[in-house]
């Protein structure tokens, strides 16, 4: 019997019994009412057949045959009886009511039956029962969710663009599978793997996928499910969801953010914790402390490895660390394949495509781009995916969403053409710099203009010469509307590109040591990664004044060559930046194609059809590509709200410029 039913018979027992008692307090519907007055009066004009009397009850029959009902006063009447004998009334007495022995013992324990049932109620839901793990008073309980073989689906086949993290867990499965194999050479599978990478780059859909080729049972929570206001309820969690394990195993253990409470103990990192600590305390003993777990696998997911307490991460515990990165052109490729066959498809959509112009997205930006592919081809009623839609798509993530809403001035709108028209032509031009992609005047986010730039192939380093490049372009756009405007026409639109060519110049002469002046030291103190993929605070190492003038002289030294450097190469092309700026006025958007043709001499070809074929500048045919997508530019000057940059954590570089 279930705890409902249980619930159910037990308040239909306290209903009868309030029932019963009700019953004993109840009154008979009563004849005709009147006064005493009246009642003695027709007894002395012998309109009485008959009365009842018990106690201050009177109930009679008149000689009409109709009842009647009075209440006698509590003052004594002796003359009542002689009244009714001698005017011939019959007198009927009526024996007192008199309770059984158990109707008065059931009377008087129940508000003690009432109050330990009450009692009773709360202690359940106190222990979780009653209302199961989800009673208010169980805090102790684990949070963590089971799903059993049969509910994960997910495999390997689900699982694209990490081949290396799947084949570290391999493994895993074999082991799952068939311990005996590994045990009968001394073999011990890892208690615990640490799943390390940017988010969304598929570590939670790995660990599934590990249970669904296992076909073992899977336990899911996250770190934050651990810590509650009350101290020590996280440890209680961390023991019961072990217990729980343990009568399920083999099984996994899957805690995603563990970072939650497996932060370093005593660091000040995050401030202290007790309650945290606690709970890292018994997952620490929990994985390996006197009491063995067999067939038990750990696997915990973070993006923040580096605040993870090292008693954590020794072996024994988390014995492995499988970093989960971004994918390369072919990784992002097997991706989109993934996705793409959950839709309807046109026939030309080609999946390489896709995959060459969106360097630097995760598996979830991947699944985006198809989302928002599906949601394209919905508004216009088209039952199915066209190319042109996932190039609508990608290029509303990157850039933004377009709004052409917005309404610009011409003086505004030319001089925008300009500022990105410079920024593509000193791309163009400058040695070693990424292809140019797409420019486009239409506004997209908070950025009114954009020129964005794709790299030819993957880069994991970047020499002199191409940050020197990437500091030119990044001037291109001022120095247009300099040249065209005058230098009391320069708008706040360059800030972001000021801001930027900045920061690279000072990482040329503090950090990356590529400064002659300066020679190969490292003036800033290195900065940890505060989130996988994102900078955190630095401060420097040097500060004497004369190393700081010296870095400040050479830093400004760089700036002012790469300035002149592109003022130049504008001033020499000046025919091409206004051919190019009257070609954004016309199209608003250019391809690779086009800029081409403006770049020969030639007049720019008419824009082809989204997702026809795609811009092919600076793309053909590469084995991989790399992602950097720079941040647009608040349209007001101030660009660091509008910041989406995407790259990976050592890129030094961005690939878009905006206005």
């Amino acid at each position: 019997m279930n705890d409902m039913a249980k619930n159910l018979i037990l308040w239909l027992i306290i209903a009868a019994v309030l029932l019963t008692v009700f019953n004993n307090f109840s009154v008979d519907n009563s004849p005709q009412a009147m006064n005493y007055s009246q009642f003695v009066e027709q007894v002395q004009n012998d309109q009485i057949r008959q009365v009842t009397i018990d106690g201050y009850d009177i109930r009679g029959e008149r000689d009409d045959g109709s009842t009647f009902q009075t209440i006698r006063p509590s003052a004594e009447d002796p003359r009542l009886m002689d009244d009714l004998l001698s005017n011939n009334v019959t007198v009927i007495g009526k024996k007192p009511d008199q309770q059984s022995i158990w109707s008065r013992l059931l009377i008087a324990s129940f508000p003690i039956l009432l109050i330990l049932g009450i009692f009773l109620f709360f202690m359940r839901q106190m222990q979780g029962g009653g209302a199961g793990k989800g009673g208010p008073m169980s805090f102790g309980k684990s949070k963590a969710k089971l799903l059993s073989h049969e509910q994960v689906k997910t495999t390997f086949k689900d699982v694209a663009g990490c081949d290396e993290a799947k084949e570290e867990v391999e493994e895993l499965v074999d082991f799952l599978k068939d311990p005996s194999k590994f045990q009968r050479l001394g073999g011990q599978i890892p208690r615990g793997v640490l799943m390390v990478g940017p988010p969304g780059t598929g570590k939670t859909l790995l660990a599934k996928a590990i249970a669904g080729e296992a076909k073992v049972p899977f336990f899911t929570i996250s770190g934050s499910d651990f810590v509650e206001m009350f101290v020590g309820v996280g440890a209680s969690r961390v023991r019961d969801m072990f217990e729980q394990a343990k009568k399920q195993a083999p099984c996994i253990i899957f805690i995603d953010e563990i970072d939650a409470v497996g932060r370093s103990r005593g660091s000040g990192m995050g401030g202290g914790h007790d309650e945290r600590e606690q709970t890292l305390n018994q997952l620490l003993v929990e994985m390996d402390g006197f009491e063995a777990n067999e067939g038990i696998i750990v696997i915990a997911a973070t993006n923040r490895p580096d605040v993870l307490d090292p008693a954590l991460l020794r072996p024994g515990r988390f014995d492995r660390q499988v970093t989960v990165g971004l994918p390369d052109i072919r990784g992002r490729e097997h991706i989109l394949g993934v996705h793409l066959r959950k839709v309807p498809l046109a026939d030309d959509v080609k999946p390489e495509m896709i995959a060459r112009g969106t360097p630097g997205f995760s598996g979830a930006e991947l699944a985006n781009v198809v989302n928002e592919a599906a949601l394209f081809a919905a508004r216009k009623n088209r039952r199915l995916i066209g190319m042109a839609e996932l190039e609508m798509a990608k290029d509303k993530i990157m850039m933004g969403a377009e709004k052409r809403s917005m309404v610009m001035s011409e003086k505004e709108k030319r001089n925008t053409a300009y500022h990105e028209s410079g920024h593509a032509i000193i791309g163009l031009l400058m040695p070693e710099h990424d292809p140019v992609y797409k420019v486009t005047i239409i506004p997209r986010g908070r950025a009114l203009g954009v020129t964005m730039f794709l790299p030819n192939e993957d880069r994991y380093s970047y020499t002199r010469q191409q940050i020197i490049s990437q500091i030119c372009s990044l001037f291109g756009g001022r120095i247009a509307e300099e040249m065209t405007l005058g230098p009391n026409g320069v708008t706040t639109g360059a800030s972001n590109d000021i801001k930027r060519a900045t920061e690279l110049a000072h990482n040329m002469v503090a950090k990356w040591g590529l400064s002659q002046e300066m020679g190969p030291l490292m003036y800033d103190e290195d900065e940890s990664h505060q989130f996988l993929g994102g900078p955190g605070g630095g401060g420097s190492k040097f500060s004497s004044a004369e190393t700081s003038s010296r870095m400040d002289r050479e830093i400004r030294r760089i700036i002012d060559e790469c300035y002149k450097q592109a003022e130049q190469i504008l001033h020499d092309n000046r025919d091409k930046l206004d051919a190019m700026t009257d070609a954004l006025i016309k199209f608003e958007t250019i391809d690779a194609d086009q800029i081409n043709d403006i770049m020969e001499g030639r007049d720019p070809r008419p824009p082809k059809e989204p997702g026809s074929s795609g811009p092919s500048g600076g793309l053909s045919a590469p084995d991989t590509s790399s992602s950097d997508v720079r941040p647009v530019e608040d349209p007001d000057g101030d660009a660091d709200s509008a910041d989406d940059t995407r790259r990976r954590p050592s890129d030094p570089l961005g690939g878009s410029s905006g206005h």
